[in-house]
Parts: structure tokens; sequence; C-alpha cells
């Protein structure tokens, strides 16, 4: 089983198609997940502003994976698709121990102040339950 975060960047649909690629090579499943993330804690200031996050978060989701499953489709690779709330690393933690999943695969991050916080890539090398592959 190989699991993909995706965010809707460049690098995570880069690793997506890395992953479907590998998951056709091993005869494999693939698992992609994307995790809507709470919106900035200024967010809870302005009144109906969580829910415009929420509301924008599940439209990417769901463009994400109208985009990815024909294509993994032609691909002949089975994929679950699945929609997560919260932070990345907890929730593609969670999916991946609950998939069993081989090996874990992320887009490398584009924030600059992820230098200084860690990125969701260095975050699951971190947790270290599993390969995790970081794709440019």
């Amino acid at each position: 089983m190989i699991l993909a975060g995706v965010d809707g960047s460049s690098t995570s649909l880069h690793a997506v198609a890395y992953a479907a690629g590998l998951a056709r090579r091993q005869r494999s499943r693939l698992v992609v997940v994307f995790v809507a993330e709470a919106g900035p804690a200024m967010a809870g200031l302005v009144p109906g502003a969580g829910a415009v996050v929420r509301e924008a978060n599940t439209e990417i989701g769901t463009r994400l994976r109208a985009e990815l499953l024909p294509v993994a489709e032609e691909l002949g690779v089975e994929v679950d698709f699945r929609i997560a709330s919260g932070d990345p690393v907890a929730e593609i933690s969670r999916i991946a121990d609950e998939v069993l999943a081989d090996a874990v695969l992320v887009g490398a991050s584009e924030q600059a102040g992820h230098r200084v916080v860690g990125s969701v890539a260095v975050r699951l090398v971190r947790v270290g339950r599993w390969p995790v592959t970081v794709v440019p």
C-alpha cells in the first residue's frame, strides 16, 4: 500500500504522480490523502470565516479527487482518495497506520517558513513509522 499526501501544490501533484507509478509497478493500491487544514488563527475573530475556509477546503479536495481519479484509472491503479481535516502530519500518520502503508510520499515544501518550524515532510520523517519519500 502506497500513501501520497496532496495539497494541490505542484510538488504534491508530482508526489502523487510518482506514487501512482510506484503503485502501478508494484501492483499495489494507492491511497491519496488531502488534509484540509484549519484556517488562520485570526479567522476565528471574523464571523463566518471558519465556514468559508471549510467550504474552500472541501472544494479543493473535491476538485483534486475529480482530477486524479480518472488519471489513476487510466493507469490501471486502484485509488482510495480520502479527505481529512486537521493537522496534516497527524492525519497522514493516522491514515498511513490505518491502511498499513508501506511507504508515504509527499511533495517538498514550497514555503520558506518551513525551514524554521519544519515541513510536513520533515515532521513525517521524524514520526519514523514508514519510509517517507519527498518529491521535488
